[in-house]
């Protein structure tokens, strides 16, 4: 049986108790009882896999103020991160047995999964929390959305295709298995498409080395030049966690949102010209560009033809409506002037921030002149 506003109400999902019920009974069913939860102010609990990430961090945060009774599934590595207020179950979600006798007796109003990447691991997920929640979160991907666009303006309903990444390809597996458990089963699923969502411990950028962003402020900072993909122009919506988890929570409890696949992205579009010159404004520090086709940079780099080819290089324009029609208070607060600013502000102040990746910064420098070699001996016209 379900916690909170299931308990005294009905059967959890998937339960021997409602397998048989249609889903628009057992919706109306469940806004009811969470309406009575509210009425009651009875605590609501959630168990988020994971709490501590670019996106979750923020989500933990403010379920802690607005009163969940939260608990954070992890190893319990990110300490500093962890917000005051919530539990903490220290455990190993690849270590399905050991899980699975931790969760025993134990249910929750959400749950919601911030690093489940593989079908294999929302299959796990479906066994360990049929019958224990009213409600699943699983986090996919806007790089999911079809490659390239037919339009660059998208809503949920575009199509679901990536041949150039196969890190959203299995988002789009994960979504499929998901939709298959809701529409068999009734498993009250809630499927969120992020786009780039940022917090203050990351500045984004169109292209980095596996040790993130902070090489590329150093080159910038050190008055070296920088690579941005393609032309620049590509527009691209940035998200900051904190606006982000506004949406998230206004979901969570929401009934409307069970079987419902929502994207959660800002208003604001930026090309990454002047994406990188935020950043360059906000270092205080002059911006010196080149521009290399994201083709060119596939070709050298196959590790980053997913993420430039198959997202970064794609003009997105992101239709939000249906988000907002479901929670009224999500709007943009932060632009990312503002949120550069923060980002480097925060950075600044902490050393676990600033990690070096001279590999990427040698690479960075080869690359620029072997450009510049090429560009001496193409023909003029």
């Amino acid at each position: 049986m379900a916690s909170g506003p299931a308990a005294d109400v009905f059967p959890a999902h998937g339960s021997a108790g409602c397998a048989g019920w249609p889903k628009t009974v057992y919706t109306a069913l469940i806004l009811k009882s969470f309406r009575k939860e509210k009425r009651r102010n009875i605590v609501m609990k959630a168990l988020f896999i994971g709490g501590t990430g670019t996106i979750s961090t923020e989500i933990s945060r403010l379920c802690v103020r607005k009163g969940w009774d939260l608990t954070l599934l992890n190893r319990g590595r990110t300490a500093a991160l962890f917000p005051e207020g919530a539990r903490l179950l220290k455990a190993d979600i690849g270590n399905e047995d050991e899980l699975r006798s931790a969760l025993e007796g134990q249910t929750w109003d959400v749950v919601a999964d911030f690093i489940a990447f593989t079908p294999d691991q929302v299959e796990r997920d479906i066994r360990l929390f049929e019958g224990r929640t009213s409600q699943y979160f699983f986090i996919s991907s806007a790089s999911a959305y079809q490659k390239p666009l037919s339009s660059p303006w998208i809503t949920e309903g575009t199509p679901l295709h990536n041949p150039f990444w196969l890190y959203s390809r299995n988002k789009a597996k994960c979504e499929q298995i998901l939709r298959d458990a809701y529409d068999g089963r009734n498993f009250p699923v809630t499927i969120i498409r992020p786009s780039h969502t940022y917090c203050e411990r990351s500045v984004p950028v169109a292209l980095h080395g596996a040790g993130g962003s902070f090489q590329v402020l150093e080159r910038i900072r050190a008055g070296k030049r920088i690579i941005i993909p393609g032309d620049g122009t590509t527009l691209w919506t940035l998200t900051h966690s904190r606006d982000f988890a506004v949406a998230f929570e206004g979901l969570m409890g929401n009934a409307h949102a069970l079987g419902e696949t929502y994207h959660i992205t800002g208003d604001e579009s930026l090309t990454w010209n002047q994406i990188h010159a935020c950043v360059a404004a906000a270092l205080g520090c002059e911006l010196r560009a080149v521009h290399i086709p994201s083709e060119t940079l596939g070709l050298l780099w196959p590790d980053m033809v997913g993420n430039l080819i198959g997202d970064k290089s794609n003009t997105v324009l992101f239709d939000n409506t249906k988000i907002k029609r479901a929670v009224p208070a999500f709007v943009q607060t932060t632009n990312f002037s503002r949120g550069a600013r923060e980002c480097i502000a925060y950075i600044d102040a902490h050393p676990e921030c600033r990690t070096p990746d001279p590999v990427f910064d040698n690479w960075c420098d080869r690359m620029l002149e072997a450009w510049d070699r090429a560009v001496e001996t193409f023909p003029r016209y």
